[in-house]
């Protein structure tokens, strides 16, 4: 049996029963930083897509970071007006070989409210492009990446590359949601059922990450990239026309989505999409589906495979036949 509270404990009982409780927030709540993965395929135009978008989304008062995961780096050229930045890879060797560490300043550079990286790569024949970013991302966890207080992070990684390191949100739950960029042509939309096939994968395996949806660049309204996203159950966040201004300012690393600019309503509906769009499970289309989807005199569907012969590659007459190194067991 529980022995009586003493007057001294009852006392303190009662102080602790008279503190009321704190007061309800009334604030603006603090949302969980979105980290969105930008894939396509290379040229398909995500650089430009991020560059406006996140310069959009600084100026609807947002802060944004965004990191280029491609190995040619040049997501940030059109941000900075074509000027190059240097890459986390490359400084962080030259910090190493100097007995020094890399700081923020080093890496990180700012343009009317947006922050934006570059991860790089190696050069050509010396490196793995995907262990580069792995080794990147381990660098921005060093730094601190998950305490920066950013709205939006956004990543652009190259979509026709498919070794593990270019996957590494989708496999490794950094990411809570994806976006793909496309076109009407085959090959990017390919990329882009690549990327759907790699989430629903990783979903299969108790993975979080889903595709918010598709931006179809330079749309000439004939319609497959709608059908893709329509086939696949993904939504169209933004179509963005082939356009001759468009293309001209982007040549010349202009930002056209400035407020109050022609361009404007293109890039504010993309960051309203874009913030509210949930993640969801794709269903990637086979080969067949995929070229089902244009006309059989474009992609060559209709063409009958021939199989080869040892003749055709030996020439007439030939029998090449090379002993098995196959090992058959005698049945006792």
């Amino acid at each position: 049996m529980t022995p009586p509270l003493d007057e001294a404990q009852l006392a303190n009982l009662r102080a602790e029963a008279a503190i009321e409780p704190d007061p309800v927030p009334v604030g603006e709540v603090k949302k969980e930083t979105q980290i969105i993965a930008i894939y396509g395929k290379g040229g398909i135009g995500k650089s430009f897509t991020l560059a406006n978008l996140s310069y959009m989304m600084a100026q609807q008062g947002k802060k944004v970071l965004l990191i280029g995961c491609d190995p040619k780096s040049d997501t940030t050229s059109l941000l900075f007006g074509g000027r190059s930045c240097p890459t986390i890879i490359e400084t962080s060797s030259k910090k190493k070989l100097a007995g020094e560490s890399v700081s923020i300043g080093d890496v990180c550079f700012k343009r009317d409210g947006v922050f934006a990286m570059e991860l790089g790569g190696p050069e050509v024949g010396r490196g793995c492009g995907g262990r580069g970013i792995i080794h990147g991302f381990e660098l921005l966890e060093k730094l601190g990446f998950h305490e920066w207080g950013f709205d939006y992070v956004l990543l652009d990684f190259l979509g026709d590359v498919v070794c593990g390191g270019f996957g590494l949100p989708i496999a490794r739950d950094m990411c809570q949601k994806v976006i793909v960029v496309g076109s009407n042509d085959l090959q990017s939309l390919y990329v882009a059922n690549n990327v759907c096939s790699a989430v629903d994968y990783f979903r299969k395996l108790g993975g979080n990450v889903g595709v918010a949806g598709m931006v179809i660049n330079k749309d000439d309204g004939t319609g497959e990239a709608q059908a893709f996203a329509e086939a696949v159950g993904i939504p169209v966040l933004s179509a963005i026309p082939a356009n001759e201004d468009i293309r001209r300012k982007s040549a010349n690393y202009e930002i056209i989505g400035r407020p109050g600019s022609e361009w404007a309503p293109l890039f504010e509906m993309l960051a309203e999409q874009v913030a509210v769009a949930p993640p969801v499970r794709p269903t990637p289309l086979t080969q067949d589906g995929l070229l089902g989807l244009f006309k059989g005199d474009a992609v060559g569907r209709d063409y009958v495979l021939e199989p080869a012969s040892i003749e055709d590659m030996c020439g007439p007459g030939s029998s090449l036949v090379k002993p098995s190194l196959e090992i058959v067991y005698e049945a006792n």
